[in-house]
C-alpha cells in the first residue's frame, strides 16, 4: 500500500484568462510527465484536448492529470475558469484536498475568481496563491496582494517578492531561506541561479520576512511567545509546521508569484504544494448522509482499511467508451470488484480502472483511499452517486446544481437523425448535470437548456462535430416564471354525477405570495373531518401538479403558499382523485384573482472597461433596463457590476466589444428573480399565446 501522506489531490482554478491550463502545463513539464510544452493559443495543450477548447482556448471540462514531485503524488485536475462553466470546478473541488488559486497579475481578482474562491470556502478547500503573468505590461504583485485582502476577504501570506517588474522580472526571492532565484531568458524552467537577495531588495525582504513569521506562529502560542519575549527565531521546521497548520485550516493562504508562460516561479509552488497543502488524512473527513440528505453524524475516514465509499463527481464520454471519474474516501476498489451504487440501490461490477493522464490513460488494476481514478463502462452512475461496499450501503453528501436560465428549440436538419441526436444529447445531459433537456409537449420540439449563451452553443458545435448531428437553431428563450401577489381566499366544487358512483370533493382554501425563493408550500387547517385527512395530499398533489404551467403565459409557479381551510365530502362519491381534479380547478379559478405577474431571471453582471469607456458602457447597461450597483477603477482600466435582466443581454459581448475597441470584458451568472415591468409582460405573454395558437 502506498504512503497517504505522500498523495496531494489539488486543484487549480481562476478567472478566464489568469493562465490556469498554462501553469498546469508547467507542472507536467517540471514533473517529467510531458517532453514537449504545449501552449493554450496554439491549441496545443494537453488538458484542453477538446477540439472546441483547442480552437477557443479556454477549458471546457475539467481534465485530471497525475504526476510526481519530490517522491509525492500529486493528481492535478484544471479546472474551466468561464461562469457558464462554473459547476466544472463545483464538482472538481467537492473531491480535492487542496487547490492553487490562479490570479493574473495585471487583472487582479477578477469575477470569476471570487465566485470560484466562495466555492472554495464553501467546500473548505485550503489553497495556496500564485500571482501569475508578472511578465506582462501593468503587472503589479503587491496590488494583487491587496485586493485578496480587500475583495475575497482572505489573509495572503507572502512567501515570495519578485524581483523586477513587467519586462524586467526575472524571479523570486524565497523569505524563509532569503535565496534570490534568478530565471535566464532561456525560457527552460530548469536554468535559473541561486543568489543572495538583490542589495536594493534587503529591506523589504527583511520586512515582508518578519510579517510572514509572525502570521505563521499565531498558529503556536509556544513559540509565539518565545519570538516575541526572547527575539529568537523558531527553527525552519517549526515555521514550516506552522505554515502548514495555518494553511490546513484556512487562516492565511501561502502566496507566490511568478510567470508560468516564461517558466519562472512554477517550482517554488510545487514545493508548496508538498510542503504546506493537506495530504488526504489531514482534511476532515466527508460527512455521510441518509437518502434525504441529512447528515448521519458519521463520516468518511480517510484509510484503505475502512469499507469502500467513494464518489463519483464526473462523467465523460470518449472514444474509449464512458468514463466515470471517482473520489475513493475509504477502502479498497480493485478490478472485477462488485460495489453497490446507493443512489440506483442497484450493483456494479468494477471493469477496466485506469489512471488518467489528460487525453491517454494508464490501466491499473487496484485503487485505495485518497485516489482519484476513472472507470470505464459503468452503466447507471450519474455525476454526484455514491459508491460502496454492498454490506456496508451509505451516501456521501450529494452535490447541488444550479437551475439553467436560457434555452434553445433544436431540431436536427435531416429528419433521419432525430434517434442519432437523442442518444447524444443523453450522453451529454449525462456528462453535465448543469445541462438539460426536454420535449415540448405540444410541439414536439426538442428544448436544450443551460447556464448561458457560450454554454449552449458549445453544446450544439460538440453535437455537430463529435456526434455529426447538424441542427437547426431556434432564437434563444428566457426561462421566465409567474408568481401572486395578493392573497384570495376561495372555494371550489368538483361534482361528476355519471351512471354509478359519482365523483364530488369540496375545497375552501386560501392562496397567498410566499416569501421569495421558497418554491411551493401547502398546509392545512381542517378541523373536524369536513375533508377527511387521506384526501389532503390529493389536495396537495394536485396544487403543486398545476405550479409547472402558469395561467399568464404557461410557465413554472414560484413562491405560492397554500392552505386548506375547510370543505366537504360525500360518503360515496367523494376519493382522492375527485379532490386532486378539485384542486387544479381551484388553481386555474384563483390565479387570476390573485394578481399573477411574471418573472424574469435578473443576472449579476460584471463588466470590465477601459477608462475612457466608462460612461458609454454604463449608458448601454441602462438602457438593457440594467441597474448599477458599484464601480470600481483599477489599474488597467474600471470594473462595473450590475444587475441586468437576462432577456437584455443577448448577444452583448459582441455590442460590448464594438463599444470598448475590443478591449471589454464581461461574465455573469444568475442572481434571483424579479417581477417584469408591464410592457416586456404584455409582448412575452403576447408570444406565448402565439404559439399555442400555431401549434
Amino acid at each position: 500500500m502506498t504512503d497517504l501522506s505522500k498523495y496531494r489531490n489539488i486543484g487549480i482554478f481562476a478567472h478566464v484568462d489568469a493562465g490556469k491550463t498554462t501553469t498546469t502545463e508547467r507542472i507536467l513539464k517540471l514533473t517529467g510527465k510531458i517532453h514537449k510544452t504545449g501552449e493554450v493559443h496554439d491549441g496545443e495543450s494537453t488538458t484542453d484536448f477538446m477540439e472546441q477548447e483547442a480552437e477557443r482556448g479556454i477549458t471546457i471540462q475539467s481534465a485530471a492529470v497525475t504526476c510526481e514531485w519530490k517522491k509525492h503524488r500529486l493528481n492535478v485536475i484544471d479546472t474551466p475558469g468561464h461562469v457558464d462553466f462554473t459547476v466544472e470546478v463545483y464538482r472538481s473541488l467537492k473531491v480535492l484536498d487542496g487547490g492553487i488559486g490562479v490570479f493574473c497579475g495585471s487583472g487582479g481578482v477578477e469575477p470569476q475568481s471570487e465566485t470560484n474562491w466562495r466555492y472554495a470556502n464553501e467546500s473548505e478547500v485550503a489553497r495556496v496563491i500564485f500571482v501569475n503573468k508578472l511578465d506582462r505590461l501593468g503587472a503589479d504583485f503587491y496590488r494583487v496582494v491587496d485586493q485578496v485582502k480587500n475583495v475575497l476577504a482572505a489573509n495572503p501570506l507572502v512567501m515570495v517578492l519578485p524581483i523586477g517588474t513587467e519586462d524586467e522580472f526575472v524571479g523570486v526571492v524565497d523569505l524563509l531561506s532569503r535565496k534570490a532565484y534568478v530565471w535566464d531568458d532561456s525560457g527552460l524552467p530548469e536554468n535559473y541561479e541561486v543568489q543572495d537577495v538583490p542589495a536594493d531588495m534587503a529591506d523589504d525582504v527583511e520586512m515582508y520576512r518578519e510579517q510572514l513569521i509572525e502570521t505563521a506562529l499565531e498558529v503556536d502560542e509556544d513559540l509565539m511567545m518565545a519570538y516575541l519575549e526572547e527575539g529568537e527565531e523558531p527553527s525552519m521546521e517549526d515555521i514550516k509546521r506552522c505554515i502548514r497548520e495555518g494553511t490546513r485550516t484556512l487562516q492565511f493562504f501561502p502566496t507566490y508569484c511568478g510567470s508560468a508562460f516564461k517558466n519562472k516561479g512554477v517550482q517554488l509552488v510545487l514545493d508548496a504544494v508538498v510542503d504546506y497543502l493537506p495530504s488526504p488524512t489531514e482534511v476532515d473527513p466527508q460527512e455521510l448522509t441518509d437518502e434525504e440528505g441529512n447528515p448521519t453524524g458519521e463520516v468518511a475516514t480517510v484509510s484503505a482499511d475502512e469499507p469502500l465509499r467513494a464518489l463519483a463527481f464526473k462523467i465523460m464520454d470518449d472514444r474509449f467508451g464512458a468514463l466515470t471519474f471517482i473520489r475513493i474516501y475509504s477502502g479498497v476498489m480493485k478490478k472485477g470488484d462488485t460495489i453497490l451504487n446507493s443512489a440506483t440501490g442497484k450493483t456494479e461490477r468494477i471493469g477496466r480502472m485506469v489512471e488518467m493522464q489528460a487525453d491517454d490513460r494508464n490501466e491499473i488494476s487496484e485503487a485505495q483511499a485518497g485516489d482519484i481514478l476513472a472507470v470505464v463502462g459503468m452503466k447507471n452512475v450519474q455525476t454526484g452517486h455514491t459508491l460502496c461496499d454492498v454490506k456496508h450501503p451509505c451516501t456521501l453528501e450529494a452535490m447541488v446544481f444550479p437551475e439553467p436560465v436560457i434555452s434553445i428549440a433544436v431540431a436536427p436538419k435531416d429528419k433521419g437523425a432525430v434517434d442519432k441526436m437523442g442518444i447524444a444529447i443523453g450522453k451529454m445531459v449525462a456528462e453535465d448535470p448543469s445541462f438539460r433537456v426536454e420535449t415540448d409537449e405540444d410541439s414536439g420540439e426538442t428544448i436544450l437548456k443551460g447556464m448561458g449563451e457560450l454554454h449552449l452553443d458549445i453544446k450544439v458545435d460538440i453535437l455537430k462535430r463529435t456526434y455529426g448531428v447538424e441542427l437547426i437553431v431556434g432564437e434563444p428563450q428566457v426561462a421566465y416564471r409567474e408568481t401572486i401577489t395578493m392573497p384570495v381566499e376561495d372555494s371550489y366544487t368538483h361534482k361528476k354525477q355519471s351512471g354509478g358512483s359519482g365523483q364530488y370533493g369540496k375545497i375552501d382554501y386560501k392562496i397567498r405570495p410566499a416569501e421569495p425563493g421558497t418554491g411551493f408550500a401547502f398546509s392545512s387547517s381542517v378541523v373536524g373531518g369536513n375533508v377527511p385527512k387521506e384526501f389532503w395530499p390529493a389536495v396537495e398533489k394536485g396544487f403543486a401538479a398545476m405550479m409547472n404551467e402558469g395561467v399568464l403565459a404557461g410557465f413554472p409557479v414560484l413562491d405560492v403558499e397554500v392552505e386548506l381551510v375547510d370543505g366537504a365530502y360525500h360518503a360515496v362519491d367523494s376519493s382522492a382523485i375527485a379532490f386532486e381534479i378539485a384542486a387544479k380547478g381551484a388553481f386555474r379559478q384563483s390565479m387570476p384573482k390573485a394578481g399573477a405577474q411574471l418573472l424574469e431571471p435578473t443576472m449579476k453582471v460584471d463588466v470590465f472597461s477601459p477608462e475612457d469607456n466608462v460612461g458609454d458602457v454604463i449608458g448601454d447597461l441602462n438602457r438593457r433596463r440594467g441597474m448599477i450597483k458599484d464601480q470600481e477603477a483599477g489599474a488597467t482600466g474600471v470594473r462595473i457590476k450590475a444587475d441586468v435582466p437576462l432577456s437584455e443581454m443577448f448577444g452583448y459581448i459582441g455590442h460590448l466589444r464594438t463599444i470598448t475597441s475590443g478591449r471589454g470584458q464581461f461574465s455573469m451568472e444568475f442572481s434571483h428573480y424579479t417581477p417584469c415591468p408591464q410592457q416586456v409582460a404584455e409582448k412575452v405573454i403576447a408570444e406565448a399565446k402565439a404559439r399555442k395558437e400555431a401549434k
